[in-house]
């Protein structure tokens, strides 16, 4: 199928196709010589996409052994608890500031809410608790091993403040959901994902100096696909950050409501993705980043540490 690709030797990358949409959220299937490993299914509202590609693949959600969550944003883990209900046998690798909240997602849904309102269900799907038995809650540290596969995990926050990276020590494969932004594989302009409520500017450029640590091989992005020149995309997503936080901050002080600032920012930020992305692309992605949601993640982080 066209929606998967080969990354690394036992290593695919999966298209989840979110919403009919290419190129926006990939799953990771790691062949462990002991069954599959998903890291990041995605959510519920493309399942059907990714047990359709397994499928065409000669595999199957019964082969699934692990799924390895780098955070629980629903783009990313939504589909977890719909997964598990299908496949009780399942076991969840998640960080243990997030495994409350796949067990309960009440405060998970209400967040979510805040941001998507009426479209959180036509976005993301079905959001299922996971039952407790099946969640494998991390620190950061630990060495995993998956059949024949071994991991590293690492607590990565300045997204999330559950986000975690895993890295595949045979290939140098660094699975880094968030932390190293988000840009299609090949593509120039590189975004950093700011919503609310967990932006925390300092533990974010702590997390990508412990990325860089790893000296991994390439780094796949969720959003989207490898990314092989790993030091010099660490260096501009640093960058990226500075310049969007001083954007940010700077807006603050600029006469309006927030609705206009953020407006301005979105209207600025799109006119340099589309000097970098085809027109169809930077649309997709302006939307998918949710740019509107980025300028409110930032302000909130200025707004917890400039005098009143």
């Amino acid at each position: 199928m066209k929606n998967v690709g080969r990354v690394a030797d036992g290593i695919d990358l999966v298209d989840v196709r979110h919403l009919g949409n290419p190129h926006v959220i990939a799953a990771a299937v790691l062949d462990t010589g002991a069954g599959l490993a998903i890291v990041d299914p995605g959510p519920e509202s493309s399942l059907a996409n990714l047990l359709a590609a397994l499928e065409a693949s000669g595999r199957s959600l019964s082969d699934v052994r692990h799924l390895l969550l780098t955070h629980i944003h629903l783009d990313h883990a939504g589909a977890t608890g719909a997964m598990v209900r299908r496949h009780p046998d399942l076991v969840v690798q998640v960080h243990e500031r997030g495994a409350p909240h796949l067990a309960d997602p009440t405060k998970l849904l209400a967040s979510a809410e805040r941001l998507y309102g009426a479209d959180l269900q036509r976005l993301w799907g079905e959001c299922v608790p996971v039952p407790a038995a099946n969640l494998r809650p991390l620190r950061g540290g630990e060495r995993l091993a998956l059949g024949q596969v071994g991991l590293q995990v690492a607590y990565t926050p300045g997204h999330a403040s559950h986000h975690v990276s895993y890295l595949h020590a045979s290939t140098g494969t660094a699975f880094v959901g968030d932390t190293a932004g988000i840009r299609i594989t090949g593509r120039d302009y590189l975004f950093p994902p700011t919503p609310p409520p967990d932006i925390d500017l300092e533990l974010w450029r702590a997390s990508l100096d412990r990325l860089a640590e790893w000296k991994a091989d390439r780094l796949f992005l969720t959003h989207f696909g490898p990314a092989a020149t790993v030091e010099p995309h660490l260096a501009e997503m640093r960058e990226r950050l500075v310049e969007w936080s001083d954007r940010v901050r700077a807006s603050l002080s600029e006469p309006g409501d927030d609705a206009s600032r953020a407006a301005e920012f979105v209207r600025r930020v799109g006119e340099e993705v589309r000097r970098h992305l085809p027109a169809d692309e930077a649309l997709r992605f302006e939307q998918g980043a949710g740019l509107k949601f980025c300028w409110y993640g930032l302000a909130r982080y200025w707004r917890k540490r400039l005098p009143p």
